[in-house]
């Protein structure tokens, strides 16, 4: 018996954003099902999609329910949704292209338990591709826990710009980390009510980073734990390399930055940042069929970033009165850009 089995298990919802790929939540779902977690119940959010056969599906899965939104509000409206129809202290938000290991939800809310300060957990979130041929490899979103570099650029244990690693053990040991990823991440109610839960103009992407930065300079701490382990499919509703996710990922992270950073570290990184923006753009210019798209998504971009920035001012200082905590304080350990340094060595 493990430390989970002696505790009463508090109420977990977990909250699944889904949009039209029925076989793809069925699989989740089956999943999910044999979750050794005894207070567990799981809300779909139908992000507009309006699939008839839908309900019917949930309606063989007891402890879950629907909740049908009129439009797709992406994975961070979504979510805030399902939230606002969720009562339990801890909930998950969840991809619907991922498989889990029976014990996933015992083990993150054992260590959400130890320590309230932690706002945030996120399990090891391995390749389901890879798994399926045998092999353990972790997965490009989450890795072994997120990490975000001084320049904005994010990465993870287990992941970084330059490849993913085989799973050896080598970060099986629980840390801190900067931010936990969407695909799976068991957060405190009253921790995500504190700081405003995910920003709806997000849509998708960067979201869950915006959000673990918020709780950093309210001073919480999000944690990895590796013996929660979760597969993830990757790219089931942007495929990698895809303009509209080249387009959510930078015009959402440079709002995060101006959102986030204390303006000492504002004026020099964003900078560099609008300096880097259209050597990236060329990068993505020349990397074959889809380069036009990537270049002019990266553009388009940078533009709506720009008309978008009245709207981050006023967030801006909602977000700047959660901070206990100074930048150096939250970069501390972090490295000023991955390409200068391969960070998640051993």
């Amino acid at each position: 018996m493990s430390a989970a089995d002696s505790i009463v298990c508090p109420p977990v919802d977990v909250i699944i954003p889904h949009y039209r790929a029925i076989d793809q939540l069925e699989r989740c779902l089956q999943s999910l099902r044999r979750t050794s977690y005894p207070s567990m119940t799981i809300i779909v959010v139908d992000n507009g999609g309006g699939d008839p056969a839908l309900r019917q599906l949930i309606s063989r899965y007891p402890g879950a329910r629907l909740l049908s939104l009129s439009e797709n509000r992406g994975y961070s409206g979504g979510c805030n949704a399902g939230f606002r129809a969720s009562t339990a202290d801890f909930v998950v938000f969840m991809n619907d292209d991922t498989q889990h290991d029976s014990r996933w939800l015992a083990e993150l809310v054992t260590a959400a338990e130890r320590d309230p300060r932690v706002a945030a957990l996120q399990p090891k979130i391995l390749s389901l591709q890879a798994y399926e041929k045998g092999r353990k490899v972790f997965d490009y979103a989450g890795g072994a826990g997120g990490m975000l570099d001084r320049l904005g650029y994010p990465w993870c244990y287990g992941r970084s710009f330059f490849g993913v690693e085989e799973d050896r053990g080598q970060y099986d040991t629980p840390r801190n980390i900067f931010w936990a990823s969407g695909a799976a991440m068991l957060v405190r109610r009253t921790s995500f009510e504190e700081v405003g839960g995910f920003d709806d103009s997000f849509f998708m992407h960067m979201e869950e980073i915006d959000l673990c930065w918020r709780l950093l300079l309210a001073g919480y701490r999000i944690r990895s734990v590796p013996s929660s382990v979760v597969w993830h499919e990757g790219g089931a509703s942007l495929a990698c390399g895809a303009p509209e996710k080249i387009y959510c990922n930078h015009r959402n992270n440079l709002a995060m930055l101006a959102r986030n950073l204390g303006i000492a570290s504002l004026v020099p990184v964003l900078s560099v940042r609008l300096l880097l923006e259209p050597a990236a753009a060329f990068f993505y210019l020349m990397k074959g069929r889809n380069g036009p798209a990537g270049f002019a998504a990266v553009f388009r971009a940078l533009r709506d970033f720009f008309i978008g920035l009245p709207r981050t001012i006023r967030s801006r200082s909602q977000t700047q009165g959660l901070r206990k905590l100074p930048d150096g304080a939250i970069f501390r350990n972090q490295p000023l850009s991955l390409f200068f340094a391969r960070p998640n060595a051993p």
